[in-house]
């Protein structure tokens, strides 16, 4: 179910050094970047100056909504709102195959997702993983694949943000190891599908594509 939010305390982008921007996208194809990086890395903030110069953005966010339950949660997205440019989007909602497929409005739009990392943990608890479901496996495959047909199908010049967990401490719980093992394969996956890969390390980016 996909939840769509406008006029969310939008604020302008912080000033900071220059940021070499993508290349124009090839004519009649979409332009695809992924963003990687750890925990405070400045993923996110390296992915919205790649489409600051954009008149209109869909900024989809796929993490859980803020609430008084988790303050650290709700100030983190309290500090992404205030970013935003004034113009742009909020789209809260995990039906990222929908967005890319221009399915949702704003197909002339750009597009950040941000992030693959909520998406996909919010898609494991909907295919019922961490609860056993007896169909959770496939139905979460069907719902990689599915990104992924999306991704490779997009007309939209899209940016997406992701953590990038092959350096990090090894889990120490199952679920922990398949998140990060999940995470891992899909960030290649996508990788292997974008005209431009960026990688950030103590808020400096580096384009690896």
């Amino acid at each position: 179910m996909s939840r769509r939010l406008r006029g969310s305390q939008p604020g302008s982008l912080a000033p900071a050094r220059r940021l070499a921007l993508p290349g124009r996208p090839r004519r009649g194809k979409a332009f695809r970047v992924l963003v990687l990086g750890g925990a405070r890395s400045g993923k996110s903030l390296t992915a919205e100056r790649l489409l600051a110069r954009r008149e209109r953005v869909d900024y989809v966010a796929c993490g859980p909504l803020p609430s008084g339950e988790d303050p650290d949660w709700a100030d983190r997205v309290r500090l992404h709102q205030e970013r935003r440019p004034e113009q742009w989007t909020t789209m809260e909602t995990l039906e990222l195959e929908d967005v890319l497929a221009g399915r949702l409005p704003g197909l002339e739009s750009a597009v950040l997702v941000d992030c693959l990392s909520t998406w996909l943990a919010g898609v494991m608890e909907e295919c019922g993983l961490w609860e056993g479901a007896p169909d959770a496996d496939k139905q979460l495959t069907e719902r990689v694949d599915g990104l992924l047909d999306a991704w490779r199908a997009t007309r939209r010049h899209v940016v997406a943000v992701s953590n990038e967990v092959g350096s990090g401490v090894i889990p120490g719980t199952v679920s922990g190891v398949r998140f990060r093992d999940e995470l891992g394969v899909l960030n290649a996956r996508i990788a292997a599908e974008c005209e431009q890969v960026w990688l950030c390390v103590a808020g400096i980016a580096q384009r690896l594509r």
